[in-house]
């Protein structure tokens, strides 16, 4: 028998933090009003506005990126559920070791943790489709959980085919293993509900 594929073993070593991740966001909960999915949307914002521009500057290949970046569908989501673009400039920031965003070294690591941001528009489309069923939303108001729209197949089926790039070189897999389970672990904390009572933004 062959050895797995990059992915196969990516997949398995950053299963326990996946699930992880999926246990604590309670997403329908979170999306069954539409203050809590802005709530929800605003996190995301925060997250990905710390992540973005590390993985960008580490991968260095905005030709790949570009397309996959989703902060501004984020920002446009929120301002169509009534925040100001001040407001949405303004939103927190996740916190790590006393710095704003992640520290990621390489394309190793980058690449890592773009295979958490990118596999969440997989799932996302599950859940597009049922905030849209839910509140009456079309394409205003969920670019986010749109993404790729149709092309998210054969994005996806590209990030997985760079991450062949790293098979070889098991010091880059640890990397970009590492990377991977450390994003997953700190999209959890930041996404995880506030405590009952606390202000949304």
């Amino acid at each position: 028998m062959g050895r797995d594929s990059l992915h196969a073993r990516l997949r398995t070593a950053t299963g326990p933090a996946h699930q992880a991740l999926e246990d604590s966001l309670d997403w329908r909960a979170r999306v069954a009003t539409l203050p809590g999915y802005r709530t929800l949307l605003a996190r995301l914002h925060g997250f990905h506005a710390a992540w973005e521009p590390v993985i960008g500057a580490e991968l260095a290949d905005d030709a790949f990126l570009a397309p996959r970046r989703r902060l501004a569908l984020l920002a446009a989501d929120l301002q169509h559920l009534g925040l100001s673009a001040d407001a949405v400039a303004a939103l927190p920031l996740p916190m790590l070791g006393g710095r704003e965003g992640p520290v990621l070294r390489g394309p190793a690591a980058a690449t890592g943790a773009l295979y958490v941001l990118e596999g969440s528009t997989l799932g996302g489309k599950v859940i597009g489709r049922h905030i849209a069923d839910l509140h009456g939303l079309s394409g205003a108001g969920l670019a986010y959980y749109r993404a790729h729209g149709p092309a998210a197949g054969s994005m996806w089926a590209a990030l997985r085919a760079r991450l062949e790039i790293f098979a070889d070189d098991p010091a880059a897999e640890a990397v970009l293993t590492g990377a991977a389970v450390a994003t997953f672990a700190a999209m959890r904390a930041w996404l995880s509900p506030a405590p009952e009572g606390a202000a949304g933004p």
